[in-house]
């Protein structure tokens, strides 16, 4: 561990080196804070009709409420890993875990949708310092290629779980204690992680603090916003408005200028040489995927449930139990099997399982029997489990561990992106659709989940046979 100064980084020295025990209390304590952002992505999902009622607002304007937080976490991921390797990984993990907190209160005593958007894009900054961080953190403690293997499966598959747990814990919160509880139970957990992290994890940094690119950042931040903002606001104002069209237009732009700044700098945000690499590609191409899958899924059937049958929050987020179900078994046998046999054979169980639960809901009607409903949780849970580990593997597989945290920088963006563009995508399916056409609306979406698991096939072929670290 280095002693130099935050202020003017030196290369760290080799990490020490942990008892076995401790190695994987830092990595308990790493996925608990992971946990919480990803139960955050999708615990607001099941609420949304409820803050539409308390804030009086929308459909369109609550896709806001959950796509503040993933656009801005997507597109701070990768200068937060940067930070943390030039201050020191525990220091941002820490401070990433207060941001949260602190916008987590203000989220839960939030008088109108315009301050709880705010406050969600001030969670998504503190989310931002914990994944990309977390990953680093778990690579540095574990320096046998094996264990680490093990260790970012473990790691994936939490990142994973706490997804498919959100609608259900969100749905008896809401029930219980309201709409504002889902934000008021981060405090104890942050406050719990915080201790944590200052008893059991050690401080590292990066062997060489890399310069932020401050041009890359804004053009990233500028590309992501664009395209999320012209597919939540693109049914409101015509897909071929006059200022949907410039929308486009920016956004090829914005998306042009990134690329064209990262290839001149000499230490650019996200090093697109990595996407040289087919195994590297598709892995982050099929985070995209799956995450757009899960978010579609989410949202759909939560306004279907609620809207066209009239369930309740509970009933609702219950019903997604077959879901959490299916990903928290698969997901640790995933991790198991990726440290086994490599990544190949759980992406194409996640594939098959996802394709056959898309395909399951094509055909969801306003007065089908809630039975192919849960079916479809459960199969698209089972893909989803199976899904993490093997993505992750196959993203920093073959890496040194000095490039694993950008890797994993990377693919922690495009799960957030898939999850801000399922967001928007689902929205904009069901924005002004009464109860008795949502299903109806709802069937390019199903075809959109379908198409998804499909990929993951593409995504298995190009994937390393066996596990390398």
């Amino acid at each position: 561990m280095t002693t130099t100064s935050p202020a003017s980084p030196a290369p760290s020295a080799a990490p020490p080196i942990l008892s076995a025990r401790r190695r994987w209390t830092v990595l308990v304590v790493c996925a608990l804070s992971m946990f919480l952002v990803g139960l955050d992505t999708t615990i607001v999902n099941v609420g949304l009709p409820e803050i539409g009622r308390g804030l009086g607002v929308g459909t369109r304007a609550l896709e806001w409420v959950v796509d503040a937080y993933t656009v801005v976490l997507a597109a701070l991921l990768i200068a937060s890993g940067a930070l943390a390797d030039r201050f020191g990984r525990r220091r941002v993990f820490q401070a990433g875990l207060g941001v949260f907190g602190v916008a987590s209160l203000a989220c839960a005593v939030a008088p109108s949708l315009g301050f709880l958007v705010a406050a969600r894009a001030v969670q998504g900054v503190g989310a931002s310092m914990l994944s990309p961080v977390a990953l680093a953190i778990v690579v540095n403690a574990m320096p046998d290629p094996r264990e680490r293997a093990r260790a970012i499966g473990v790691w994936a598959a939490v990142f994973g779980l706490s997804m498919a747990a959100g609608p259900v814990a969100g749905g008896g919160l809401i029930a219980a204690f309201g709409w504002r509880s889902v934000f008021w139970v981060n405090g104890p957990v942050v406050v719990a992680a915080l201790v944590l992290v200052a008893v059991f994890v050690p401080e590292s940094r990066g062997e060489r603090a890399r310069r932020l690119d401050l041009p890359g950042q804004a053009l990233l931040t500028a590309a992501l916003g664009l395209s999320v903002g012209v597919l939540i606001e693109g049914p409101r104002i015509g897909w071929a408005s006059p200022l949907a069209l410039a929308g486009y237009a920016l956004i090829v732009v914005t998306a042009a200028g990134f690329v064209r700044v990262e290839l001149r700098q000499s230490e650019p945000l996200m090093e697109l040489g990595l996407f040289r690499r087919p195994p590297f590609a598709m892995a982050a191409l099929g985070a995209v995927a799956v995450f757009v899958a899960l978010n579609v899924t989410l949202l759909l059937t939560t306004f279907h449930l609620q809207h066209a049958r009239g369930w309740t929050p509970l009933a609702a987020g219950t019903a997604a139990l077959p879901l959490a179900l299916g990903a928290t078994l698969c997901a640790p046998w995933s991790g198991a099997l990726v440290g086994r046999a490599g990544p190949r054979r759980p992406l194409v169980l996640a594939g098959g399982f996802l394709t056959a639960g898309g395909l399951c809901m094509v055909g969801l009607g306003r007065d089908t029997s809630v039975l192919p409903i849960l079916l479809a949780y459960l199969l698209i849970g089972i893909g989803f489990g199976f899904a993490n580990a093997p993505i992750t593997n196959t993203a920093v597989g073959g890496l040194p561990p000095s490039r694993a945290g950008v890797a994993g920088a990377i693919t922690s963006t495009a799960r957030q992106v898939g999850s801000a563009v399922g967001i928007a995508i689902a929205g904009g399916l069901v924005t002004g659709v009464g109860p008795a056409g949502l299903a109806g609306a709802s069937r390019p979406g199903w075809l959109l989940v379908t198409a998804c698991g499909l990929f993951l096939f593409a995504v298995a072929r190009a994937s390393r046979p066996t596990s390398r670290a």
